[in-house]
C-alpha cells in the first residue's frame, strides 16, 4: 500500500485510510513528489506513525527538506530512499516509476504506479506538460493531473504580481486549459478508456465547478466526452474522493 505526499495532519490522513477501510499499518511506502509544505508537512507525524513505511523522495527533495528545520525528517538513514527522475522501483508488488516535472522545487518529480490491476500516473505541480511526460503516462488506466487554476480568476484576484507570475510561469502550476491539452495529448497517443481525475486546485483561483466545465468543455470540441470515451471527476481539496477500485 502506497500513500503519496502527505501535506495533511496526520491524523486528517489516518481518518482518511480509515474511511478506505485500510490500516495505516498496511502502508508501507511513503512517495513524496518535492519538499513545499503542502506536499511535506504531514510527512514527520505520519512516518512516525507507520514506522514500518518507507519514504521515497528525489535526492534533491531530501537535500533541500533537510536543510530547513520546519521541513527536516527524522528517521532512521535506512527508511529514507533517494531517488532520480526516471528511476523504476518495486514497493512490494507495486512497480513505481519516477517523471520528471516542471516546477520550482528542487527536483520535483511524479510517479506511475503499475501492478496485477492497472496504471495509475500522478502528474500535480508542474508549469508544462512535456511530450516526454505525456508518453510516459499514455498507458494509464487512472489518469491524475493537476487543473490548479483559472487564468482569468488568478489575474483578477488578489494574489501580489511575483507569485501570479510564478504560477503562470513554467516553473508553476498548470492552468484548467493546460490540464485539458495534457489529457488530448494522452490520448492522442493512446486512445483508451481511461479515469481522468482533476487534481490540486487552488482555494481562490479555481472551482471544482470551473475546472470540471472547462476541460469537459475542451475534450468535447475534440470529440472525447466523459461518460463515453472516459470518466471525468474533480478531486476536491477538503475532503476525500470516492473510492476508485481497479
Amino acid at each position: 500500500m502506497l500513500l503519496i505526499d502527505a501535506g495533511i495532519s496526520a491524523s486528517r490522513i489516518t481518518q482518511a485510510l480509515v474511511l478506505a477501510r485500510t490500516d495505516p499499518d498496511e502502508v508501507n511506502g511513503i512517495l513524496i513528489s518535492h519538499e513545499h509544505t503542502d506536499h511535506i508537512k504531514g510527512l514527520q507525524p505520519i512516518a512516525n506513525r507507520i514506522e514500518d513505511a518507507q519514504l521515497f523522495a528525489s535526492k534533491g527533495t531530501w537535500e533541500k527538506a533537510d536543510s530547513i528545520p520546519r521541513t527536516r525528517i527524522t528517521v532512521p538513514d535506512e527508511r529514507k530512499e533517494s531517488l532520480s527522475p526516471g528511476d523504476k522501483f518495486y514497493v512490494g508488488d507495486i512497480e513505481v516509476s519516477t517523471v520528471p516535472l516542471s516546477h520550482d522545487g528542487v527536483e520535483s518529480i511524479g510517479f506511475i504506479l503499475r501492478s496485477s490491476s492497472g496504471e495509475v500516473s500522478i502528474i500535480t505541480d508542474t508549469g508544462i506538460f512535456t511530450d516526454e511526460m505525456a508518453s510516459l503516462t499514455a498507458d494509464s488506466d487512472v489518469f491524475i493531473i493537476e487543473s490548479n487554476h483559472d487564468t482569468e480568476m488568478l489575474l483578477r484576484g488578489s494574489y501580489p504580481p511575483a507569485l501570479k507570475r510564478r504560477i503562470l510561469s513554467e516553473v508553476g502550476h498548470l492552468s484548467n486549459e493546460a490540464a485539458a491539452k495534457a489529457v488530448l495529448d494522452v490520448f492522442a497517443l493512446e486512445k483508451k478508456q481511461r479515469c481522468v481525475l482533476l487534481a490540486h486546485l487552488s482555494q481562490e483561483n479555481n472551482t471544482p465547478i470551473k475546472a470540471g466545465k472547462t476541460v469537459a468543455d475542451i475534450l468535447a470540441d475534440a470529440e472525447l466526452y466523459s461518460g463515453r470515451d472516459l470518466h471525468l471527476d474533480v478531486l476536491l481539496r477538503d475532503r476525500m474522493s470516492v473510492i476508485f477500485e481497479m
